[in-house]
């Protein structure tokens, strides 16, 4: 079988160093030879010796090659990607892509098209790098059906959120040190307002409970406006931060919201630290289960490619190609569950509200949560320390953790405390989950 990579950067790079590096192990395992005849790259590349590599600067050069079985998209974006993808479907090759965006947003055409097709598609490394996600959801749990699943699906945001907790420091220096070490991008916007994490969310959704990819469903809230006191406090009471994709099936539908969130300490997912991924799920067969791994990377990237490539051999024979279907099910038996609206979910909610010193506030405030039938699960009342921020020394911090409500409800609740005159500092909301 003859492979065309299409983008030559880290993960390209990683694909053509491990597959020449462990040949023989991977093509003993696939049952077939597996060689890189055609690259394309902006660039000529001086690490690429193999003289039986053509080198192109032009994709498309590798998607219209007859010698080609299988196109590996690994340019990124949108566009070219798209362009690019369905051509190489309508010249009957094979596609494998790293390219979480591009599955999140246009997998729906990419998929119906290859099953008329009748050309393979994977995206294995479009989801938590070297984590082998995609094939535990689609084959691992065949069996089970799942209740939910959370993720840690970006490892920049992690690092931000370890490096605040275990160091007390804020949000802007550590992310200006995530971009010096290349975790984060010039532009950190997709990785620290959670919309990297919603792309791989929406696929590890619609493979768990087979339904259409919908991006624009997806609830998306970022971590920059996490402060390091809230990082401690949540601390105090026992819990963890982390930046967290949820999707879960409900008789009102299906979540799919990625926001920070307040989890166990004791949970094994909360101590999950720094650049290192790990999506959690719970189905009615197996429990709950854990998958840890790096989710980035040249090689451990390179690893979830090379396993796509295995399968495409493996599914290929002489005279048909096995075609199962990339989300687990056929384009169009899949399920027509709705996506729950954010203000329609129920979680539990941390509050921070920095207010006057003075009798009768924390009473107020709990009355508004009462009247809107939300109990209280902890209360802790802290001095503000840095009380300059505030210009005055008459003011401390009230932090709430209610139990589960209603976000519509909680929302409404949130205004009415927002509006007291005793509230010196806009209010705090992060939601909880207890991960059960």
């Amino acid at each position: 079988m003859n492979v065309g990579i299409c983008g030559f950067g880290t993960v390209g790079s990683g694909v053509l160093s491990v597959l020449q590096r462990n040949s023989k192990i991977i093509s003993s395992r696939a049952g077939s030879d597996i060689f890189v005849t055609h690259i394309a790259s902006r660039s000529l590349k001086s690490e690429i010796q193999n003289k039986d590599i053509k080198i192109s600067k032009d994709v498309f050069d590798v998607v219209d090659d007859p010698d080609i079985n299988i196109v590996v998209e690994l340019i990124g974006g949108y566009d070219v990607s798209l362009d690019l993808v369905m051509r190489a479907i309508s010249n009957g090759k094979h596609v494998i892509t790293a390219n979480k965006a591009l599955i999140a947003v246009h997998g729906n055409k990419i998929f119906e098209a290859a099953e008329n097709a009748n050309v393979i598609v994977r995206y294995e490394a479009s989801v938590a790098g070297g984590i082998p996600i995609i094939k535990a959801l689609r084959e691992g749990l065949v069996s089970n059906s799942i209740e939910w699943l959370a993720g840690i699906i970006n490892g920049t945001g992690n690092y931000i959120l370890t490096e605040m907790r275990d160091k007390g420091r804020a949000f802007e220096d550590v992310l200006v040190d995530a971009q010096k070490l290349g975790y984060a991008e010039a532009d950190p916007t997709f990785d620290v307002e959670g919309i990297d994490a919603a792309h791989k969310l929406v696929i590890l959704s619609s493979l768990a409970f087979g339904i259409r990819l919908d991006f624009d469903a997806c609830y998306t809230e970022g971590i920059s406006s996490i402060k390091s006191q809230d990082i401690n406090y949540a601390d105090e009471l026992g819990y963890q931060i982390k930046h967290l994709g949820i999707t879960r099936n409900t008789d009102d539908g299906i979540e799919m919201r990625v926001h920070p969130t307040l989890i166990p300490k004791d949970k094994l997912i909360a101590n999950v630290d720094g650049v290192m991924n790990a999506v959690l799920i719970k189905g009615d067969a197996v429990g709950s289960t854990l998958f840890y791994g790096a989710g980035a990377g040249a090689e451990p990237t390179a690893s979830s490619v090379i396993s796509d490539i295995v399968d495409v051999v493996r599914l290929c024979t002489e005279d048909k190609v096995i075609n199962i279907p990339p989300l687990g099910k056929k384009f169009d038996s899949l399920n027509q569950l709705q996506v729950t609206h954010i203000d329609d979910i129920k979680s539990a909610y941390y509050l921070r509200i920095d207010v006057d010193d003075r009798p009768g506030v924390l009473y107020l405030i709990t009355h508004i949560l009462s009247e809107k039938g939300i109990s209280i699960e902890a209360v802790l009342q802290k001095e503000i320390k840095n009380k300059s921020l505030l210009n005055s020394s008459d003011h401390v911090a009230v932090v709430l953790i209610t139990n589960r409500t209603k976000e519509s409800t909680f929302k409404s609740a949130l205004a009415k405390i927002q509006e007291l005159d005793s509230v010196v500092e806009q209010v705090t909301s992060l939601r909880v989950e207890s991960l059960e």
